[in-house]
């Protein structure tokens, strides 16, 4: 009897895929992943496993109309059964190479592997011996060289079982879409040729050559760059870069990643960005330093739409998720996107893990790994370098204290500087002064900015920046940035200030805090509600920029909101509150770095460790054994921003109300979810739920290819709730204005 692993429509089978084939190229593929981290032979075994339970009559009835049958459990089976000692490694993720990760016992909404392998299944046919050759028992030990944390041995074994799964589930979307598309004459996605890191590095000197040092401000970034890059031939592991705003960080990164990679035979660069907003900007940066090679070169991953669960994960429709696996040489992702994959526990948002290992890097922003999660984000940082050949670069103005010499319990150790002596280039740097003008009402507010020529205000929330705009919204020059705004209409917004700013014209733009993140701007003036410390320097860090104006000229206000309306959600009120207790310490210089790192501290030991891991998940994995790893409950728990926000798309231009020409082809080309998902990425508003149900059952949105996608892709269709000063806007979203209902 032949025993198939997926078919077509041919009755006659000429062209079905045999599964000892399947089985044999996902168990080399899967090994061929996981040799960088030293765990081949348990990869392998996984990939060889991970479908036994098609080897029964019931699954390859299946194939021919039947009904459907669970494949997956009896190769979870068989590991326990053939490779006691690594079972746990391997059991989880070829029980779950479809479902997902489970809890190892005491299941939530997946069975937990403990039912599953006790449960009935359907007669398991021995032909599978004589088609397969499975590793030794004694070819599965741990890695070689595999170093052990003694506070957390078991948060290691959750980070090993995940990178096998990631390679396990790769590979088996690898050689499942090969099958499919050398049906269609197609050649397999890993024939196209990949373009190298050399080549990158080639077009990347071509850039930084044409920069002038004439001035002094660049000359100081040659110096920074020449400086890191000098440093790329040390050993993989651990970095700090520790670079004042406007020094050039961005591409000295990236040239020490380039650098670095090469030098030490790693596979890419991985850019992790804070806030969604800037991810499609940074990665402009890079295409643009690639030359003609960028748009191939770099990936941007910072998908905003939701995944339907339900989504079947078989055959041909493996090919049509919304997901990437991160195999291109350099790729721009958000923070949510790489913590949480790391945590994950569903195929979708594991495949690309393996990729991780064995590459460069770059936490951009490192400073905003937020406070409840730390203790986690630190401890995967460290595995990352310790296990899996990642060189981590802490990269950021404000650095963190997150070492064991500054008193984090737990914390990085071996962490080398990149930048030359950070507290001299602080000084060299310094451009801004900065200091507290007190509390101030909605009226003062506003005459303080009315006051000033070029002048950024940035407060806490979006009602505030609101109803301070709409205050100054008759003067000369007034602007106003909200997240309610899609991306490309901030950058639409963000592009005239730029110019009125360089022509010497008024500008008095209103914000959130979207706009401390990486976001090139120069200001005369800068005032902040009072936040951290770390986000009253980025704010400082769009005053005097370039350092055209003398210190003395160049200041960033912090004052206080007299009106409780605006009171900042109760982490934020922390965060300001220890930003006045190193205010009464460090009155001379806020911004400098024995100030920044005496916040850090304070924030840090006010928190304390359970707070600093809010869910307790390093806890939990305290005394697992390994048949009871709760991976479910991880990556519930495991989630850097707690919100009910949906994405909204929003198709047309917001000053003239047309259809963007490049949205509407988008949302008629819905075959490939991926595709379009990036495509749109730049007209998403993300709204709260209760406002997602408002605007639906008010008519005003509606879902686009449902039958495909369910409300995966959901467009607006009232315009006139899309203001050109405000953005979306859902109070009445019946709303339509008199003029769009004359006929």
């Amino acid at each position: 009897m032949k025993f198939y692993a997926h078919s077509t429509d041919n009755k006659d089978k000429s062209d079905w895929q045999l599964l000892s084939d399947h089985l044999s190229a996902v168990g080399r593929i899967a090994g061929d992943f996981a040799r960088v981290f030293g765990a081949e032979p348990m990869a392998r075994a996984a990939g060889l496993l991970h479908d036994l339970g098609k080897y029964t009559q019931e699954f390859q009835d299946r194939l021919e109309g039947g009904v459907r049958v669970d494949h997956s459990t009896w190769g979870a089976r068989i590991a326990k059964e053939r490779y006691p000692r690594a079972a746990a490694l391997l059991a989880y993720g070829i029980a779950g190479h479809h479902a997902g990760l489970a809890n190892g016992k005491n299941g939530a909404e997946r069975t937990s592997l403990e039912d599953r392998l006790n449960a009935k299944l359907p007669e398991l046919l021995m032909d599978w011996e004589d088609e397969l050759s499975l590793p030794d028992e004694v070819e599965l030990k741990l890695p070689t060289g595999f170093k052990y944390r003694k506070e957390r041995i078991t948060f290691q074994q959750t980070v090993l079982a995940r990178m096998i799964f990631s390679c396990l589930v790769d590979a088996d979307f690898i050689d499942t879409d090969d099958y499919y598309r050398s049906l269609e004459a197609l050649p397999s996605r890993r024939e196209k040729e990949q373009i190298s890191l050399e080549q990158l590095r080639e077009r990347l000197d071509e850039k930084l050559t044409g920069f002038t040092t004439e001035k002094e401000i660049n000359k100081l970034r040659a110096d920074i760059l020449a400086s890191v890059r000098d440093k790329a031939k040390q050993a993989p592991g651990l970095f700090s870069l520790t670079v004042p705003t406007g020094g050039g960080k961005t591409l000295a990164s990236l040239a020490f990643a380039l650098d670095h990679a090469i030098q030490h035979g790693l596979k890419r660069v991985i850019y992790v960005i804070p806030f969604t907003s800037i991810v499609e900007q940074n990665a402009q940066v890079f295409r643009d330093a690639f030359g003609e090679l960028g748009e191939d070169a770099v990936l941007e991953h910072h998908s905003s739409f939701i995944e339907d669960p339900n989504t079947a994960w078989e055959s041909k429709e493996k090919r049509r998720l919304a997901m990437e696996n991160w195999d291109s040489p350099v790729v721009v992702t958000t923070a949510v996107q790489f913590f949480e994959s790391l945590f994950a526990a569903r195929p979708s948002h594991c495949r690309k893990l393996h990729h991780i290992a064995n590459s460069v890097v770059i936490l951009d922003e490192a400073q905003t790994m937020p406070l409840k999660l730390l203790r986690p984000c630190v401890a995967m940082i460290d595995e990352l370098a310790l296990n899996y050949r990642s060189s981590i670069v802490l990269c950021t103005a404000t650095q963190p204290a997150l070492l064991e010499e500054d008193g984090f319990r737990n914390g990085l150790n071996g962490v080398r500087e990149l930048a030359p002596e950070p507290p001299k280039l602080y000084e060299k740097f310094r451009r801004v002064s900065v200091r507290h003008i007190g509390t101030k009402n909605d009226d003062e507010l506003a005459d303080e900015i009315v006051k000033r020529e070029q002048v950024l205000c940035i407060v806490n929330n979006r009602r505030h920046a609101h109803a301070l705009y709409k205050s100054i919204s008759e003067e000369v020059g007034s602007a106003h940035l909200t997240t309610l705004m899609y991306a490309k209409h901030r950058r639409q917004v963000l592009t005239s200030v730029r110019q009125l700013l360089r022509d010497g014209e008024p500008v008095r733009l209103v914000s959130t805090s979207l706009i401390e993140a990486g976001v090139d701007v120069d200001f005369h003036t800068v005032m902040r509600a009072e936040a951290g410390l770390d986000s009253i320097a980025q704010a400082a860090g769009r005053c005097n920029r370039e350092g055209r104006r003398e210190l003395k000229n160049s200041e960033t206000l912090i004052f206080a909101t007299a009106n409780e309306d605006w009171s900042p959600p109760p982490e934020l009120k922390q965060y300001a509150q220890v930003f006045r207790s190193v205010l009464r310490k460090h009155l001379g210089d806020l911004l400098a770095p024995e100030a920044l790192r005496a916040y850090f501290q304070e924030l840090y030991w006010q928190q304390g460790d359970d707070a600093m891991d809010a869910h307790n998940l390093l806890g939990l994995l305290k005394d697992r054994g390994p048949d009871s790893l709760p991976f479910e409950t991880l990556a519930a728990k495991f989630k850097m921003i707690e919100s009910n926000m949906q994405p909204v798309i929003v198709p047309f231009d917001p000053y003239t109300k047309k259809v963007i020409p490049e949205v509407e082809l988008a949302l008629r080309n819905m075959e490939y979810a991926g595709g379009v998902a990036r495509c749109l990425q730049s007209y998403l508003v993300q709204v709260p739920q209760q406002a997602f149900i408002a605007l639906r059952n008010a008519g005003a949105i509606q879902p686009v290819a449902p039958d495909r996608y369910g409300e995966q892709f959901v467009q607006l269709i009232n315009k006139d709730l899309y203001h050109p000063h405000f953005g979306l806007h859902w109070s009445d979203p019946t709303f339509i204005k008199a003029e769009s209902a004359v006929i």
